[in-house]
């Protein structure tokens, strides 16, 4: 079993604004309202995937009413928007569109099953329309922001922050500069390949990249057959001691060592924070795994590399929006 931990407690200016701050992975949408008092008002709901689309920002834009109604907080009050947002990004004269593989389902087409047929999801045109103030970044750069202001990866300068979730997801700095790249995609090795697995679909139409063989949702697509129906039953199963389930879990391991040592060779970075649901859930096991594909290769480069939980835990989410928002990340 995976030890408890609990957050940092965040400590807010006395001064500040009130916020919304939204969380939109693959998976769920969250929102949640900050000011001086804390994070609260927090409303969660499936990630909008069908109609036209604008149905994700016109869901983002009533969630923020409805978490201002939970909070307490008249929606006249909110200040700024910080959007931390699975990717990539497209840039339509100068706005965000997301072209996410788990939200649009034009990407990979009819194979990946998405009740859609979106290349992109417009975000940052309608937010803009509703809200004075926005900022939309990729979720691994605000993750790692909010790890570098109040987690395990404060006073680090040369850092990343992987999610292992319902996709793969990096925020990544060096020389105590994020980067971000020309469209805000800098971080996207999910989507690199290594392996030569070519039975796997991911949703940007890449076969067998990290994300089609690793993430959450590529779990049941290609371990269902054997039973897991999602990485719980697999996880499950590798407790108590199946073959198959373990032989399946070190080869996951594997691929996202793999991708965080090539992380650690390409950048020289110094800690890695990792975090996301499939990780954090049973990062006792995975932790020492992912760990033996990284030390001992390449010393140079790879001696006294540290790769820790995640020092927000499972509110990661929730602080990495309210790090876009909250002032400048300390260099």
């Amino acid at each position: 079993m995976t030890s408890a931990t609990s957050a940092p407690a965040v400590q807010l200016p006395p001064s500040m604004a009130t916020v919304a701050c939204v969380d939109i992975g693959g998976t769920k949408v969250a929102v949640s309202i900050a000011d001086a008092r804390g994070v609260r008002g927090k409303v969660a709901e499936p990630t909008a995937k069908e109609g036209d689309n604008t149905a994700l920002a016109r869901q983002i834009i009533r969630m923020v009413g409805q978490s201002c109604d939970a909070a307490g907080v008249p929606l006249a009050q909110v200040a700024s928007v910080g959007v931390a947002s699975c990717g990539p990004f497209v840039m339509r004269e100068g706005l965000i569109e997301l072209s996410s593989p788990n939200i649009c389902g034009g990407m990979a087409g009819r194979g990946r099953g998405l009740p859609n047929d979106w290349t992109t999801a417009l975000l940052e045109a309608p937010l803009r329309a509703a809200f004075a103030n926005v900022r939309v970044e990729n979720d691994g750069v605000s993750a790692l922001e909010a790890e570098r202001r109040w987690g395990a990866l404060q006073g680090v300068r040369n850092c990343a922050y992987v999610t292992w979730s319902t996709g793969i997801g990096m925020g990544l700095c060096v020389d105590g500069h994020i980067l971000r790249g020309k469209n805000g995609n800098a971080g996207h090795a999910g989507h690199t390949f290594v392996s030569d697995n070519d039975a796997a679909l991911c949703g940007c139409g890449n076969i067998g990249d990290v994300e089609a063989l690793v993430a959450g949702n590529a779990i049941p697509r290609r371990f269902g057959a054997d039973g897991f129906a999602d990485a719980a039953m697999l996880f499950e199963a590798a407790h108590a001691g199946s073959v198959s389930a373990n032989a399946i879990i070190d080869d996951l391991c594997r691929v996202m060592g793999r991708a965080l040592y090539n992380m650690v060779v390409t950048l020289d970075l110094e800690r890695i924070s990792l975090g996301g649901s499939v990780f954090w859930h049973h990062r006792d096991f995975l932790l020492p795994k992912i760990r033996s594909h990284v030390e001992g290769k390449l010393s140079a480069l790879t001696a006294g590399v540290e790769l820790v939980p995640a020092g927000l835990g499972e509110r990661v989410g929730d602080y990495a929006a309210l790090a876009l928002v909250v002032g400048e990340t300390p260099r």
